[in-house]
């Protein structure tokens, strides 16, 4: 009775507990969590499932199909023509305004016939005279082209150590790099059926170089490369290329990811090549439409936000005693395979 006195009193460190009054409830906001969850999509109904991507992929296959040959802005294959565009730089950011050394007869034969802008061309002392050399010297003093003969330690060191020019090099700027909506609108204005080759962290030149050969030997009619994370149109290119990068223009990329949406929203179909992809690539269905193929990194492939872009990811059937291609011969594999259907559909 003491203690309920001093606590009416205010006697210090009683402390007195008042009613809390009425409890307001859940509002049913726990309700969902007891009822379950729901059926689980269709895998087709699921757009980041492999078979809600091949669905999609139809979908855009038909759409393409009922529309050619239809109104103006249009080509026979379904791609718009003439969309806006934001420029991309022409050069890798950081490279040095200094210039490029093209080695080996092939290579740089072909950089001359194209008319690349050579400052100098270099003649090994001594050197073995055949109809390309012949063809270069001729080639060069038609254009103007300074040519210096030099000895072949002093040819070593202007080319480096792991070059092989075979007596012969010539002094290119650096690369310029065209747009890639530049490759989608030249094909259209050829009336082509457009196929391109995208890269996705490919790091080495000799890969970059095969696959610029084989573009150029399968109809494709250019390549795209990120402008980060992936190798450049260096001399180790344009040598492994025979000469091919003078005839196939390579773009470059501010972000790959995007180009890749911007041309699906243009009718192209963009295909990423995988050991575990879910179509094989032999009797291709999109190969007769407008076509991106994409190759992956070396040793990690695609990358997880490209492979999500892809409408298919494509497989190549191997054998167990090989695990997987390079990614050089792995665009060479298809894009034979895709040219071959093609021919077959004409």
């Amino acid at each position: 009775m003491k203690n309920t006195e001093g606590a009416r009193k205010g006697r210090p460190g009683a402390v007195r507990q008042g009613s809390k009054g009425k409890q307001v409830g859940s509002g049913g906001q726990g309700r969902q969590a007891l009822e379950g969850k729901k059926p689980t999509p269709k895998a087709e109904d699921r757009p980041y499932h492999p078979a809600g991507k091949r669905k999609l992929a139809n979908d855009r296959l038909e759409a393409a199909r009922s529309r050619s040959g239809g109104a103006g802005g249009r080509t026979g294959s379904g791609v718009v023509a003439g969309r806006g565009r934001q420029e991309a730089p022409r050069r890798r950011p950081g490279q040095a305004d200094d210039h490029e050394m093209v080695t080996g007869r092939n290579s740089v034969l072909e950089a001359l016939r194209t008319r690349i802008p050579a400052t100098a061309l270099y003649v090994a002392a001594r050197i073995e005279m055949d109809d390309r050399v012949r063809d270069i010297l001729a080639l060069a003093t038609r254009r103007g082209v300074p040519v210096m003969e030099v000895m072949r330690p002093e040819l070593d060191r202007l080319t480096g150590p792991d070059s092989v020019h075979q007596g012969v090099a010539i002094k290119v700027p650096p690369y310029e790099y065209r747009h890639p909506e530049d490759l989608l609108e030249a094909s259209l204005k050829r009336q082509q059926t457009p196929l391109f080759v995208a890269l996705d962290g490919i790091t080495d030149p000799r890969n970059l170089g095969a696959i610029i050969r084989s573009v150029g030997a399968f109809g494709g009619q250019g390549v795209i490369v990120p402008q980060r994370r992936s190798v450049g149109l260096t001399a180790a290119a344009w040598k492994t290329s025979a000469g091919a990068a003078a005839r196939v223009p390579v773009a470059m990329a501010s972000n790959l990811t995007q180009t890749l949406k911007q041309f699906k929203q243009q009718g192209v179909f963009v295909v990423g090549l995988d050991g575990g992809g879910d179509v094989e690539l032999p009797g291709l269905e999109l190969a007769d439409r407008p076509l991106v193929v994409v190759v992956g990194s070396e040793g990690k492939g695609l990358s997880r936000i490209v492979a999500e872009t892809c409408d298919a990811i494509v497989s190549i059937p191997i054998t167990n005693a090989v695990e997987s291609l390079n990614a050089g011969i792995a665009a060479s594999v298809t894009l034979y395979e895709i040219s071959k259907l093609r021919a077959g559909r004409d």
